[in-house]
C-alpha cells in the first residue's frame, strides 16, 4: 500500500483530531453552562436587567481569556513532558543502544510477536530511526496526537464564546424573570447541540453523550439558580 493511501486511511480516524476536540468540547461547553449559571444566578437574585447583560458580557470575556490561557499552559506543560522524554531517550539510545534494542524487541514480544520476529522488527526500526520507534512503540508518542498549545488556546477560546453567546442572547427578555427563563430555554438548546456536535466530531454515538452534556448542563444552572434565590431570600 502507498504512503498516501495509507495517510488517507489514516484520516478517517479521530485520533489526530484530539491536539484541539478536547479543548474545544470543553471550551463551548463551559462557556453555555458558566454563563448560563451565572446569569441565571443573578436573575434569581432578582437584579436589575441591566446588571444581568452586564455580568453576562464580563463572564464571557473573562471565561474566554481563562479558558485560553489555561488550556495553553496545561497542553504546554504536556509538550514539556513529551519533550523531555524525548531527550532522555536519546540520552539512552547513546549510552546503551544494545540495552534499548532489546526492551524493543520484548515490547514486540509482549504485544505478541514471537521472539525472532520481534527481534527482526526491532533491528530493522533501528537500523533505520531507533529514536523514532522507541518514541512511538515504547513512549506511545505520534505525531498526529502531539498536543498543541496555541491551537487548544485558540480553539477553547473561540467555543467558549461561542457557547456563551447562546445564554447571553436570551437576556434581552422584556424582564430579569422572564430572562431566566429564556436564558435556560437557548441554553438547553445550545446544550443539544454541543452534544451532537461533539459525538459527530468524536465519531461516536449520538444518545448517551448528549444526554451526558444535558444533564450536567442543567445541574449546573440549578445549583447556581438556587444560590442565587438564596441569597436574594437572605437579604430581604
Amino acid at each position: 500500500m502507498a504512503l498516501e493511501d495509507v495517510y488517507q486511511r489514516n484520516l478517517h480516524h479521530r485520533t489526530h483530531r484530539a491536539g484541539w476536540l478536547r479543548a474545544a468540547v470543553l471550551g463551548a461547553n463551559d462557556g453555555l453552562v458558566s454563563t448560563a449559571s451565572l446569569m441565571i444566578g443573578v436573575a434569581a437574585a432578582r437584579s436589575e436587567q441591566s446588571f444581568l447583560i452586564t455580568a453576562g458580557a464580563a463572564g464571557i470575556a473573562a471565561g474566554a481569556m481563562s479558558m485560553a490561557v489555561g488550556e495553553y499552559v496545561s497542553v504546554r506543560s504536556q509538550n514539556d513532558i513529551e519533550e523531555s522524554d524525548r531527550l532522555l531517550e536519546i540520552e539512552h539510545l547513546a549510552i546503551d543502544p544494545d540495552g534499548e534494542l532489546e526492551e524493543l524487541i520484548e515490547i514486540y514480544i509482549h504485544r505478541g510477536l514471537s521472539r525472532e520476529l520481534a527481534t527482526e522488527v526491532a533491528t530493522t526500526m533501528h537500523a533505520k530511526d531507533p529514536l523514532e520507534a522507541h518514541l512511538r512503540d515504547e513512549l506511545g508518542q505520534h505525531p498526529h496526537t502531539k498536543a498543541r498549545p496555541v491551537q487548544a488556546a485558540i480553539a477553547s477560546a473561540i467555543s467558549f464564546t461561542a457557547g456563551g453567546l447562546i445564554p447571553f442572547v436570551g437576556a434581552f427578555a422584556p424582564s430579569a424573570g422572564k430572562a431566566a427563563w429564556s436564558i435556560i430555554a437557548f441554553t438547553v438548546v445550545g446544550l443539544v447541540f454541543t452534544g451532537i456536535i461533539s459525538a459527530k466530531t468524536a465519531g461516536s454515538k449520538l444518545l448517551i453523550p448528549t444526554l451526558r452534556v444535558i444533564a450536567g448542563g442543567c445541574l449546573g444552572m440549578a445549583i447556581t439558580a438556587g444560590i442565587g434565590q438564596l441569597l436574594h431570600v437572605s437579604g430581604v
